[in-house]
């Protein structure tokens, strides 16, 4: 089966620190830009509330485009958190990862796809499932 979610570990061995302007960008009209800034951003602190339980993925496919997740973003997952209804996750159901929002109602479970295209998976007794990850961050190209 291909993979929906490619799953990858968190390397804290170092930190990556890059330039960050303290100043707010608008969206509206432009205001003067400082031309440097001494401020620094550790993306991995940013990004990365538990080390342990945290792991990225990138996304194949086209399932969640109405929920903003587009083929190639790249996720920040935390396998600490609770899932949740309404939670975007990263699950496992039958030997295959895919990323849906949950649909968590008593113990009946329901994967939900943002673009109708596709269809929700019910969890059902038959399926091997289980839940990987909360999404916590959508890295993505622009």
């Amino acid at each position: 089966m291909k993979r929906k979610v490619e799953i990858f570990g968190v390397d804290q061995s170092k930190e990556l620190e890059l330039f960050f302007s303290e100043t707010l960008v608008k969206a509206g009209f432009p205001s003067p830009a400082q031309d440097y800034t001494e401020l620094k951003i550790d993306l991995n602190r940013e990004l990365v509330r538990n080390p342990d339980s945290t792991f990225f993925a990138r996304v194949s496919g086209e399932s969640m485009v109405n929920d903003g997740v587009d083929d190639g973003d790249i996720l920040v997952v935390d396998r600490s958190l609770t899932p949740f209804d309404g939670a975007l996750a990263v699950c496992a159901i039958d030997n295959e990862f895919t990323l849906k929002r949950l649909s968590i109602k008593g113990k009946k479970v329901i994967l939900k796809p943002a673009n109708p295209a596709f269809k929700e998976i019910e969890i059902t007794e038959d399926n091997l499932f289980s839940i990987w990850g909360v999404v916590q961050y959508i890295i993505k190209k622009v």
